[in-house]
């Protein structure tokens, strides 16, 4: 078993990367979606603030809710641990200490990162800079990824890292659904460029093509929640998030204290009629989802992260 400080690392580690793709992913397509729509079609910056889930902290410090202070507070400000710049450097910080058990072509593509966001966070927010900013930050994120899968051992430190990774992914997934897919089934003209916004969901998780595969049909709502919900062959769709986490929890020394949370959150979201979700069903479940999520989250810190507690007689 490795050491708990390690495996916390390992965890945060994946979780960090993931989500520093995820936003970057996000910002990516939110700035497609703007090309992409008539100037009629009402369009802000707003709702990246929801998915983040970090308005208050926003509104403390930024005058407007405008592109520039959105996009430089999700992507560059130093003093917000979720933007793109604190991500890849906790995911650096994390990494650091534990060089020891990772190839070393992943921590230099880490590293490599690291220096190029802190050199170059503002190109994020310009618009003609954003586009070539984001795809190095996405790739550059699968590299890392690519790395590990291709060339790490199959042990307790890689599954610690996939892990954190699945958590992430899950948890993001439940946000865009959340904020980006409800926003279209509250829209009062939720008919108008309905196909547009449901595939920039799609696009928010990298899965246009894939449904376009799976779905064999065109882009609708129902059809985008059943793929993004259900489809288990799909790495990003939620289902398959959360049975990896099953899977990798499996795997671990001690996994019947935190199966029962991952199974509650699978049986949660198994119970759910995609065909009557409207914008309030999907709100609760995404709500319902992320506790669940979070639940999870407590139950592995609690099985591998924090002090174990001395026990009678030891």
């Amino acid at each position: 078993m490795l050491l708990s400080r390690v495996a916390e690392n390992l965890y945060w580690a994946g979780r960090y990367l993931e989500r520093a793709e995820d936003t970057a992913r996000i910002v990516r397509e939110h700035t497609n979606l703007l090309i992409d729509l008539p100037l009629r079609a009402p369009v802000t910056w707003e709702p990246l603030l929801a998915v983040v889930g970090e308005r208050s902290d926003f509104d403390e410090r930024y005058q407007r809710a405008d592109e520039a202070s959105i996009l430089k507070y999700l992507i560059g400000d130093p003093d917000h641990p979720g933007s793109v710049l604190n991500s890849i450097g906790q995911t650096r910080e994390n990494l650091r200490t534990t060089r020891e058990v990772l190839p070393r072509e992943a921590w230099t593509a880490v590293n490599d990162l690291y220096l190029y966001m802190v050199s170059n966070h503002t190109d994020g927010v310009a618009r003609r800079s954003r586009s070539r900013f984001l795809e190095r930050v996405i790739g550059e994120s699968q590299r890392v990824v690519g790395i590990l899968t291709g060339t790490m051992r199959r042990d307790e430190a890689w599954d610690f890292w996939r892990l954190g990774m699945q958590v992430e992914r899950a948890d993001m997934a439940t946000r865009v659904l959340d904020v980006l897919a409800g926003s279209v089934l509250d829209a009062p003209d939720r008919g108008a460029f309905a196909d547009v916004r449901w595939m920039s969901v799609l696009r928010s998780l990298s899965a246009l093509q894939m449904y376009h595969r799976a779905m064999r049909e065109p882009v609708s709502g129902p059809g985008a929640l059943r793929f993004l919900l259900f489809d288990d062959r799909f790495p990003r769709a939620l289902t398959a998030s959360l049975g990896e986490v099953e899977a990798g929890v499996s795997r671990l020394p001690r996994p019947d204290e935190v199966l029962p949370a991952c199974a509650a959150a699978r049986l949660h979201l198994a119970a759910v009629d995609v065909d009557t979700l409207d914008a309030d069903r999907l709100h609760r479940l995404a709500d319902d989802m992320q506790v669940a999520i979070g639940v999870v989250h407590d139950h592995v810190a609690a099985a591998y992260f924090l002090p174990v507690r001395a026990t009678s007689g030891s």
